[in-house]
């Protein structure tokens, strides 16, 4: 009898109880809770980091056209102009990138504008952001004046 006593004993022993498990899992709640929402905030203000740097890259693109050309390209189509002359522009000595033109972070295509709103004697490159809606708040646009 003092056996059976021992065994049941140990066998109770080898396992976890339902409350340290669920202590357990009320801690791992608690750190996730706690850590998740920092790292959310972080995607998105990574994302804006390389919409910011991509439009940079524009700029370069942008200014190096300007340069062979005397003009920054015209039309919403002016971003393709990088890559690929336009029939009604001389001196083009591109492409100007490396690559096709990539969408934004976000998955949606930049709008280029030439005259710009924000930079009227030059070019705005937007991003939607966020939202995907232009004109709002969280978009990202190219913030120095261009010189032309």
């Amino acid at each position: 009898m003092k056996n059976n006593v021992l065994r049941s004993r140990r066998r109770s022993r080898l396992g976890f109880t339902l409350v340290e498990l669920l202590l357990v899992l009320v801690i791992l709640g608690i750190l996730a809770a706690l850590v998740l929402p920092k790292f959310t905030g972080r995607t998105e203000q990574a994302r804006t980091t390389a919409a910011q740097t991509q439009i940079a890259t524009f700029g370069t693109a942008l200014d190096a056209f300007e340069v062979d050309t005397g003009s920054y390209p015209r039309g919403q189509e002016g971003l393709s102009q990088l890559i690929v002359a336009p029939s009604d522009v001389t001196n083009w000595r591109g492409p100007y990138l490396k690559s096709d033109i990539p969408l934004d972070p976000w998955g949606k295509p930049y709008i280029y504008e030439f005259p710009g709103r924000v930079n009227p004697t030059g070019y705005d490159i937007r991003s939607t952001g966020p939202d995907g809606q232009a004109g709002t708040a969280d978009d990202i646009v190219n913030a120095r004046v261009s010189a032309r």
